[in-house]
């Protein structure tokens, strides 16, 4: 679909400034800002940083994005930015700036929800979302499934992490490894030199477990394992095997991940499966959910890697998708909502 009005989306809920350009479900441009760099030295995101960078990065990632489609700034059609969930002062940020670009240019504005964003995505790459499917959002912050009938309107929440996202779990093995911030892709390419050779714990995949949370998450008590481990091989005297305890902890963390995601199709009776969020990069989350899913009979969309991790093309999708639905756009007096639920999509 290469028709309809050309939509700008900002995205700034944690430590990217992200730009994209969207007409239809055609991705023109995706610039993205990162500021991981100046958090890695603290071991995470620091939000004051974040705010900081993103106010550097605004008016030069626009910019960027704006040559990278070959569009001028006036060609735009329609403003959506992420306004939540997110870090306060990051979103106060992107959604100061879209409140300003909409004002300026006298075009539509959409706040919409950062979670959704991230299924509306799949859109750019793989055509419009089946009428039904569940998603699973898997990132530093998130790791939920949901049920999606519309993403215009709002999802269903299945399950949640009752603590640690996988995301922050990766983070913090990797730091225990000796590996760089963010830990996720470091930790991908160490289990590719490892072998699995330590059961670590499965959370909340007991039969007790499953009774009362069977679709939700909990990352912490592996990630405490992981530590106990390393900490009675370094007073054994013993070197740590660093590929073979990353490798490990991923299979622990895919495992329990793919299960509950076929585990809620098979449920509500859904053949689709759209991954998303920064861990859906992951490369045995994939292999493993297209497994695993394929058994039941279950397709899995999961968009490239560049377009699972926070960008502005996911923003600028959902815009697109919101206008194509005639969904009523938010008003200049939007907030910036730091813990806006799933089934609010537009403010």
């Amino acid at each position: 679909m290469t028709d309809g009005p050309l939509v700008l989306g900002i995205e700034t809920s944690c430590d990217e400034t992200g730009v994209g350009l969207v007409r239809g479900q055609v991705l023109l441009a995706d610039a993205v800002a990162s500021s991981v760099d100046e958090h890695a030295r603290f071991g995470g995101v620091v939000p004051e940083v974040a705010s900081r960078a993103h106010l550097e990065a605004m008016v030069p990632t626009i910019e960027r994005a704006c040559r990278g489609a070959g569009v001028a700034l006036t060609d735009v059609d329609v403003v959506a930015v992420t306004a939540g969930p997110g870090l306060a002062g990051a979103l106060l940020v992107g959604v100061a700036a879209a409140k300003a670009l909409a004002l300026a240019l006298d075009k539509p504005l959409y706040g919409v929800n950062h979670l959704s964003a991230h299924v509306a995505v799949d859109q750019l790459e793989h055509g419009l979302l089946p009428q039904r499917c569940v998603a699973m959002l898997v990132s530093g912050g998130h790791s939920s499934l949901l049920l999606v009938d519309d993403v215009t309107i709002g999802v269903e929440p299945l399950g949640a992490t009752l603590d640690d996202a996988a995301g922050e779990a990766f983070d913090k093995v990797a730091r225990l490894l000796g590996l760089p911030f963010p830990g996720g892709p470091y930790i991908d390419r160490r289990s590719s030199e490892g072998h699995v050779t330590i059961d670590f714990p499965r959370g909340l995949t007991s039969s007790k477990d499953i009774a009362r949370h069977r679709f939700d998450f909990s990352f912490s008590g592996l990630k405490t394992a992981v530590a106990r481990w390393v900490e009675a091989r370094e007073l054994s005297g013993q070197p740590v095997p660093v590929a073979d305890v990353a490798a490990s902890f991923q299979e622990a963390v895919c495992d329990v991940l793919t299960r509950k995601a076929v585990d809620a199709c098979t449920a509500n009776g859904v053949d689709h499966l759209v991954i998303g969020g920064g861990v859906a990069a992951n490369s045995r989350l994939r292999s493993l959910a297209e497994e695993r899913a394929g058994r039941h009979g279950i397709a899995v969309r999961v968009p490239r890697p560049a377009l699972c991790t926070d960008n502005g093309a996911m923003v600028a999708a959902l815009g697109a998708e919101v206008v194509r639905r005639g969904r009523e756009p938010s008003g200049l007096d939007i907030p910036a909502d730091s813990s806006l639920p799933l089934t609010s999509v537009i403010i």
